[in-house]
């Protein structure tokens, strides 16, 4: 009888995670690394909001808490809605998870049964497939092409749609591209939702504060509240509030979801660290002004990166309108042999050469279900940023 459950082959280990470890495993080793790999902001977490988890242990709040997450909590999230995005969620529609990889799982375990598909536009985030096809679902992968701006088009979603489709996921600003939709972007995608009565909608909205040059996102429900009663809204505090540590993940969803949410979850985490909640507290109801000096350095890396990889021999590289990653085209390199005799055949190829060659580390496209392209993530010191472009120009340079 075999030990590992077969639906454990459906799915791979991060691969983000997987070069991420690599890298650290070879700076251990002594070796010049510097990692692009990992998708955590280099900023610490505000002063205010670590005095607040000190505050709540001094306090002796080291006690469980509900399973969806403190009231104060939950309303801190409702009102965050409201406020960035003018969403209505009462506290019985918001849950919190250690997360919000959490949030996803939760949300899919829930929901899908075998045989159910669920429309993933990509590039993607790593997770979304593989958590789909625990859940006994079937990710369907819909390209979105470099010359849109890799972003989905509303004729290619309504293509995908079958009698089995569950779900629709929508990542602005996306992971690994950067790209992030507008208001005007979400018009046509939400018309063909509207058409489709039984697809419900996971919009990941994690990197929405994260935005350049003024851009404005948007997120499904704020653009069509008619689809608020099948929407998830997910969020969190990692990215913005520099927390990825904490495991702080949430999501506004229709009451009847979430107290499924709620059940799956109390079977398997129980409540989040009520440290960690206490500290999100903090992050979302105290001052927000740190988001901007971070949203200003990160728009200067962008640019830094953007440039110079545009001057890299081979590559092509967008300029995305959030999160703090970008996604560059090898389509110059491949065919091609490095300086250390590795041929270049893929990008997973090119990323192996370039971290075992020049000490960067990167993630290869196809880990995102999108080959050909690379994903670099600029939150790293400047410093750190320029000299890792420079080692990929001159990677580049040397390819044969």
């Amino acid at each position: 009888m075999d030990l590992i459950a077969a639906r454990l082959n459906k799915v791979s280990p991060s691969q983000t995670i997987a070069i991420s470890t690599k890298a650290r495993a070879l700076k251990e080793a002594g070796q010049d690394v510097i990692s692009l790999s990992a998708g955590e902001p280099d900023f610490d977490t505000p002063r205010n909001i670590k005095d607040a988890a000190i505050r709540a242990i001094e306090a002796g709040q080291t006690k469980y808490t509900d399973v969806a997450g403190t009231l104060p909590l939950r309303r801190a999230v409702a009102e965050r809605f409201r406020i960035d995005s003018g969403l209505d969620y009462t506290p019985d529609e918001i849950i919190v998870s250690t997360g919000g990889k959490q949030v996803i799982y939760n949300a899919m375990v829930a929901t899908l049964n075998a045989g159910d598909e669920a429309i993933i536009p990509a590039p993607c985030w790593v997770s979304y497939p593989d958590i789909v096809a625990l859940a006994d679902g079937v990710p369907v992968i819909v390209p979105c092409a470099a010359e849109t701006g890799f972003k989905l088009r509303a004729a290619d979603l309504e293509a995908a749609i079958t009698p089995r489709t569950k779900w629709f996921f929508l990542n602005s600003p996306c992971n690994p591209t950067g790209a992030a939709y507008s208001a005007e972007d979400l018009r046509p995608i939400c018309d063909v939702l509207l058409r489709h009565p039984d697809v419900w909608i996971f919009t990941d909205d994690i990197y929405d504060k994260l935005v350049y040059d003024g851009f404005t996102p948007a997120t499904i429900v704020q653009v069509e509240p008619r689809l608020r009663d099948r929407t998830v809204t997910m969020n969190g505090v990692s990215k913005a509030y520099a927390m990825t540590g904490w495991r702080i993940g949430f999501s506004g969803a229709p009451a009847v979801l979430t107290r499924a949410m709620n059940k799956l979850q109390s079977q398997s985490t129980s409540g989040t660290c009520s440290i960690s909640q206490a500290a999100a507290l903090e992050a979302l109801s105290g001052p927000q002004d740190f988001i901007g000096d971070m949203v200003r350095a990160y728009q200067d890396r962008r640019d830094l990166v953007v440039g110079m990889m545009n001057q890299a021999r081979g590559l092509t590289c967008s300029r995305p309108e959030g999160a703090f990653y970008v996604f560059p085209s090898i389509e110059g390199c491949l065919g091609k042999v490095s300086a250390g005799g590795t041929a270049i055949v893929d990008d997973e190829a090119f990323v192996t050469a370039l971290l075992e060659e020049e000490g960067v580390a990167a993630v290869h496209g196809a880990a995102f279900m999108f080959a050909g392209h690379f994903r670099i993530s600029y939150a790293t010191d400047t410093e750190s940023l320029r000299e890792a472009c420079t080692r990929i120009q001159r990677f580049c340079a040397g390819l044969r």
